[in-house]
């Protein structure tokens, strides 16, 4: 099996997220990461979806995720051309604190809120980047951590939403009306 990022643009409505999750659950496929939030324009959403899969059986996933009401484009983020970054925020106890420091420094991360017991570390990256400093940190006594799903962007001028919006006749000037919603 494969990694792939997918892109899946949606109207900005309840319940899209919980159709396009269970659409996944339903036919056992694992979700390794997820990532939702809030386009240039306020009435679309964008998805970042991480899975891994074989080639054929995800061009059946993507055309069953386009099918779903609510969604308005799906694209596979190819790994060469686009940006990949998630979000790690990290407490460690403070008992090795230079070596904290010293690691923290070695990977570009920032203490953003300091304790007696315990320091807070943010680290944005490439997931490989995020995986090496939760190795070096673990031995030092992480406390507490969160990650953000991986989010993606291709390299350039090019924009999912302009290309996929005006293919489909829809404009991207914050205009899009949602569709009627018969799956509720």
């Amino acid at each position: 099996m494969s990694t792939h990022t997918l892109a899946v643009l949606v109207e900005n409505s309840p319940g899209v997220l919980a159709r396009v999750a269970s659409l996944f659950s339903r036919r056992a496929y694992n979700i390794d990461s997820l990532a939702v939030g809030p386009t240039e324009n306020p009435d679309i959403s964008r998805m970042t979806i991480v899975l891994n899969l074989e080639g054929h059986v995800l061009d059946q996933v993507m055309a069953q995720v386009y099918k779903l009401v609510n969604v308005i484009a799906v694209s596979e983020m190819p790994t060469q051309s686009t940006i990949h970054r998630e979000l790690l925020l990290v407490k460690v106890a403070t008992s090795q604190l230079d070596e904290v420091l010293a690691i923290v420094a070695r990977f570009g991360a920032a203490v953003v809120d300091e304790d007696a017991d315990v320091i807070t570390v943010e680290a944005i990256g490439e997931s490989a980047h995020i995986e090496g400093l939760l190795k070096a940190l673990t031995p030092l006594g992480i406390k507490e951590l969160v990650q953000s799903g991986l989010v993606a962007l291709e390299r350039g001028a090019a924009a999912l939403s302009d290309r996929t919006l005006s293919a489909q006749g829809i404009s991207t000037l914050h205009e899009v009306g949602t569709q009627a919603d018969y799956q509720n």
